[in-house]
């Protein structure tokens, strides 16, 4: 389906950029409902060998996301979880009590998502942990009549930053283009152009970017919204490139200055990137930027590394870089529990969340001592005050009711801290050191 995915509850009918336009669902969606819920079988596992223990009942939690679909996918998150749930276990648990893992794949698909939910309820999950979902008006009605907390989705939903049982660990894509449009403002003198899915989550971009790059002073970029699921992008790159020379060819913009293209397309940003590298020869002045998610290091080594198109790119990201000393304990469970399971990236945002997720989760339980263990009491610990440490990965975290950018639809983000990095010689490193926070920027963005 190259139409946008809609699905709608209570947080489809929000203000400015949270309502979103486009086709319904196909028909051929609820033909395929049956087949995509028995497919479940074969989706949602169990990590073997993790119950039991210490005489308690082991502790049930459930990771999701999509795996093998024609549009992102995130096998390294369930692949990950599972290799926490061996490594924790291996070690006694957590506070005496083995950690049983459901994973369930949401195929880009709200049926599925839904499924997946229902699932956790039926198994009575305490928490869905480090999960990637387009599909939250789907999932979240589930959770939420069982009052199970949803601890570090991936950001890419409006719903994770508006559900009182979300418990976001980063800011989402808004705080990245925030940030990137801060950066693009300074090294970007000719015009901008987003190139973004064509879906109700990438209709929050645009103003988040635009809002960074009014911070510093720069104009609105070009929205230009493609599917997600394109298998090319020719004329989409081509009319990119256009827009950020400002209509000439070779020796920059017609204003003279260095104009930018900023692929925001998740996993489609590779098949986007070939074909801008093929038009690119014509426009040699166009520089790129873009967002962890969409571009990892993996990426650009698939795209020429130094002489490909990424060279020179300002990437915002939520956590620092892959080779910073503060991943040693993420790197560790791989090392020890992941089997050389090749799905498992430690560059992976996707794996990054989860890691964090999983240590937020383990916070939370300990802090229940010898008390019952159950959605509600790991809520109450959620919501109780208290600040959750990540290692330095993000600033320490709390979860408040409302927070200062409720008014533009984010009343649960309580992490508006980004990275700088930049791509040099092929490599992605730090641009500059420690976190930027754009709760500002995010604050002043045009949303109505």
């Amino acid at each position: 389906m190259t139409g946008r995915r809609r699905t709608f509850s209570r947080s489809t009918f929000l203000p400015g950029f949270l309502r979103g336009t486009g086709n319904g669902r196909s028909a051929a969606l609820a033909a395929g409902a049956l087949a995509a819920v028995a497919s479940l079988t074969a989706g949602c596992g169990v990590v073997p060998g993790v119950t039991g223990g210490s005489g308690d009942d082991p502790i049930v939690v459930m990771t999701w996301a999509p795996v093998g679909t024609a549009a992102t996918n995130k096998p390294g998150m369930p692949a990950f979880a599972r290799a926490y749930a061996r490594w924790i276990n291996s070690k006694g648990g957590i506070d005496g009590h083995k950690l049983t893992v459901l994973t369930c794949n949401d195929h880009n698909d709200a049926v599925s998502a839904a499924a997946c939910a229902r699932r956790a309820v039926k198994e009575k999950a305490v928490a869905v942990v480090g999960s990637y979902s387009q599909h939250s008006d789907a999932f979240f009605p589930h959770l939420e009549g069982a009052g199970i907390p949803y601890i570090g989705g991936y950001g890419v939903t409006t719903s994770e930053f508006t559900s009182p049982l979300s418990y976001p660990v980063n800011g989402g894509q808004p705080t990245l283009l925030a940030g990137l449009g801060k950066v693009l403002a300074g090294s970007c003198s000719g015009p901008v152009a987003l190139v973004r899915p064509d879906t109700i989550a990438g209709d929050a971009l645009a103003p988040m970017l635009d809002a960074g790059l009014k911070a510093g002073g720069h104009d609105k970029a070009e929205d230009q919204r493609a599917a997600e699921d394109a298998t090319e992008y020719s004329a989409q790159s081509e009319k990119a490139l256009r827009t950020a020379a400002g209509g000439t060819a070779s020796g920059g913009t017609a204003s003279g200055g260095k104009g930018c293209v900023v692929p925001a397309l998740g996993d489609r940003n590779g098949t986007f990137m070939d074909s801008f590298r093929r038009s690119r020869a014509d426009y040699p002045a166009v520089n790129t930027g873009s967002v962890l998610g969409s571009v990892d290091q993996t990426v650009i080594d698939a795209s020429g590394g130094g002489s490909g198109p990424y060279e020179g790119a300002y990437v915002t990201g939520w956590y620092p870089v892959e080779s910073d000393k503060r991943w040693a304990g993420m790197k560790k469970v791989i090392s020890q529990s992941a089997f050389s399971d090749t799905s498992i990236d430690p560059s992976d945002t996707g794996v990054q969340t989860t890691w964090i997720a999983y240590n937020v989760l383990r916070q939370a339980l300990e802090s229940l001592g010898d008390g019952e263990v159950s959605a509600d009491t790991v809520r109450g610990a959620l919501n109780s005050g208290r600040t959750f440490t990540t290692g330095g990965l993000t600033p320490a975290l709390r979860w408040r009711f409302t927070s200062r950018l409720a008014a533009v639809g984010f009343p649960r983000l309580s992490n508006a801290e980004v990275t700088v990095q930049q791509v040099r010689k092929g490599v992605l490193v730090a641009s500059q050191q420690g976190f930027v926070d754009v709760t500002d920027t995010m604050e002043n963005a045009d949303v109505g």
